[in-house]
């Protein structure tokens, strides 16, 4: 007989019976959540957040968008479900919808239940069309927590999983703020970056090397933007020597950076774009990959050696096709780059001003980063890299008394609202995440 639940509270319940993504079970505090509606979330005990996450950076539409709550109703009523061998209206006008948006010469779309699920299956579709095994990825980055999607990750949290064994490869993207390759401008950290990533190729051996995996933007590792010329001279090192190009899109895609997909921005063509997250919102768990006609054409006649049983699930592709429709119609996606800048970046500029703790502001459209440091000139983070501090606690903690919802990683806050964020919704939040960082002003030591 199950034990009697009645007399705990809702987070007793929660804390005892559900076992929580990357925690430490013992000290986890969720918020009980009642409901949510556009950039704001309402906790059980009434009070309203401000949500500067979009949760995990996906609720690219706001929370309980009205035409994708009742797209995925109306599907519900005709199909809820069926084998993903058959053919149905709302997956193939997803990834019409999806394709429409893509490079030149995008083929197909495979989809998958979430990102690190597409990620797995593009770098099975890189390793199987080139004959090649090995796989090149950045330290500063994160591409999800399966088998091989962790051990392309490179922050810590492929420590305790990586099986060294994988055939993946390391290399140091380019970040000017903390560089690695001693530059002292954009042009000489990407100038430098692109020197280390052919050098890796040399040693590694360009025959073994099937694929680099990209964050076009990094997100959990921090919101580097690349600088000029970067992705360009990563697509001319996979032509040189026949490596194929996975741009990584789960969290800087469908509009986060004022683009449908960040690659656009920065004008190159990938081989294999990975995409989850904005792609509905959310909404209904979703993933999948953008295939060229290059690589699809590999399976034309060869069985590729990969599926799900969800793939292109009924509910998640009605809801990515009315979260699609509703970008397009609404113009969400220029709001993002609008209000990214003409309201954030400035708000945030105007932020860094007043607090030094505030070491370095970057970002792009609703996606951007500030790097919290003790002191500016020798750019000490306020928590070590892998870690987290009582300076970032006591701020974490003072966010929420603001009833303010923010993404925090290490030493850094990232500031990624929905992309149909205003901008007296933005001026609120920088507002309440100004007084929120009084509290870790106290812990600067620099002059």
């Amino acid at each position: 007989m199950a034990n009697d639940r009645s007399t705990l509270t809702s987070s007793e319940r929660e804390k005892a019976s559900v076992f929580h993504s990357w925690s430490a079970q013992a000290t986890i505090n969720p918020l009980m959540v009642k409901d949510a509606h556009g950039v704001y979330v309402t906790g059980e005990d009434g009070t309203t957040y401000l949500d500067l996450s979009s949760q995990l950076v996906n609720t690219n539409i706001g929370h309980q968008h009205p035409a994708v709550v009742r797209a995925i109703q109306e599907q519900a009523a005709i199909l809820c479900t069926i084998a993903p061998q058959h053919g149905y209206v709302s997956r193939y006008r997803a990834a019409e919808l999806i394709l429409d948006r893509s490079f030149e010469g995008a083929a197909k779309v495979f989809f998958t239940n979430g990102g690190t699920e597409a990620m797995e299956h593009a770098v099975r579709m890189a390793r199987l069309h080139t004959g090649r095994h090995k796989v090149i990825s950045a330290y500063r980055s994160y591409h999800g927590a399966t088998a091989t999607s962790i051990n392309l990750t490179g922050d810590p949290r492929r420590w305790p999983n990586d099986t060294g064994s994988a055939g993946v490869v390391h290399f140091f993207g380019p970040f000017l703020y903390r560089t690695m390759y001693h530059a002292e401008t954009e042009e000489q950290e990407c100038e430098r970056a692109l020197a280390s990533l052919e050098e890796t190729i040399r040693f590694e051996g360009p025959t073994s090397i099937a694929a680099i995996v990209l964050e076009t933007i990094p997100g959990t590792a921090g919101i580097m933007v690349p600088p000029k010329g970067f992705l360009q001279g990563v697509r001319a090192i996979c032509d040189r020597y026949g490596i194929l190009y996975i741009a990584d899109e789960v969290m800087c895609g469908f509009g986060r950076t004022g683009a449908w997909f960040a690659y656009q921005q920065h004008d190159v063509k990938p081989d294999l774009v990975v995409f989850a997250k904005g792609v509905n919102s959310g909404y209904v768990p979703l993933g999948g990959v953008v295939i060229s006609e290059a690589v699809s054409v590999t399976f034309n006649d060869r069985v590729y050696p990969g599926g799900l049983t969800y793939s292109g699930h009924p509910l998640a592709c009605a809801a990515a096709v009315a979260t699609i429709e509703a970008m397009q119609s609404e113009g969400i996606v220029e709001n993002a780059r609008r209000i990214g800048d003409d309201v954030l970046r400035p708000e945030l500029e105007a932020l860094a001003q007043r607090h030094p703790i505030i070491g370095d502001v970057r970002g792009l459209g609703v996606f951007f980063a500030l790097e919290l440091v003790v002191d500016r000139d020798t750019k000490e983070p306020l928590a070590p890299y892998g870690g987290s501090s009582p300076a970032m606690n006591d701020f974490v903690t003072a966010s929420r008394n603001e009833a303010l919802l923010i993404f925090t990683n290490f030493n850094r806050i990232h500031v990624v609202p929905p992309c149909t964020i205003n901008d007296d919704e933005i001026r609120e939040g920088v507002a309440r995440l100004d007084r929120a960082l009084c509290v870790a002003d106290k812990y600067y030591t620099g002059s």
